[in-house]
């Protein structure tokens, strides 16, 4: 039997030689783990995320033409012909999700809405149609429950093709900056009616079909793309031409 006194310091003495091996397992667990956590770092570019493009995007790049929102920044994009909520209530781009044009009309887009962040900085575009291949036209004229001598009016003719199958005309209209919530502009996309006519605006507004305030809502939108160089057509508050028929057959080829 040991003294008091040491077999007090022997019992202290163990208990520290105890917790200083528990301290080096603790450490030797911490580092393996840190050494774990080194092993098992991977670069971003590991994690990047690359999208499948589907045939008619691709037929569509192959075709020269580029993507607005690669070009502008700040926009909004919703391919009403990507969806049902559209004219025709058909989903006729399939996995297209991204809206093309001609470069260069994607440039005078830009210069558009520049135009439009300087004068309205908490507004900006939001795009509901560009370049529209002659193959998806088809469709279009196909499906339109119409007799053929009218159907012109609704839908251009694939056989002659129109200034979307050459990829210089844009759909669109004004949206929230942050929220990409649209304007009200009076009448939905694709609403085939005297309240969507640009010509017809000061006889709506009389018979209380539109407001002031939507019309306001057009001229903005109106006087950037102007701007931009583009000009409007008198039944569709939402579409705008970068060049007429006869330059764009020039120009530029149909996009199939």
């Amino acid at each position: 039997m040991f003294p008091k006194p040491l077999s007090f310091i022997i019992c202290i003495s163990a208990i520290l030689i105890a917790c200083h091996s528990q301290d080096i397992k603790v450490e030797e667990s911490q580092e393996a783990l840190w050494d774990a956590t080194e092993e098992w770092v991977i670069d971003d570019e590991d994690f990047e995320i690359v999208e499948e493009i589907g045939q008619l995007e691709k037929s569509l790049i192959d075709a020269g033409l580029v993507d607005v929102e690669e070009v502008i920044s700040g926009i909004f994009v919703d391919l009403k012909y990507s969806s049902t909520d559209n004219f025709f209530g058909q989903d006729v781009y399939g996995d297209l999700t991204r809206c093309y044009l001609q470069p260069e009309v994607a440039l005078m887009l830009k210069r558009a809405h520049q135009k439009l962040q300087q004068e309205h900085p908490g507004l900006t575009f939001l795009v509901y149609d560009g370049v529209r291949p002659l193959s998806v036209q088809q469709i279009l004229w196909d499906n339109l429950d119409k007799p053929d001598s009218i159907k012109p009016l609704y839908v251009a003719d694939p056989k002659v093709g129109g200034l979307h199958n050459y990829g210089v005309a844009v759909d669109l209209t004004l949206a929230d900056s942050d929220t990409g919530e649209a304007l009200d502009m009076g009448t939905p996309y694709d609403y085939f009616g005297y309240p969507a006519y640009p010509d017809r605006e000061s006889q709506m507004l009389r018979e209380g079909k539109i407001t002031k305030q939507q019309i306001a809502n057009r001229e903005i939108l109106r006087k950037v793309m102007k701007h931009g160089g583009f000009s409007g057509i008198g039944s569709e508050w939402w579409h705008f031409n970068a060049y007429s028929r006869k330059d764009a057959a020039e120009k530029f080829g149909l996009v199939q």
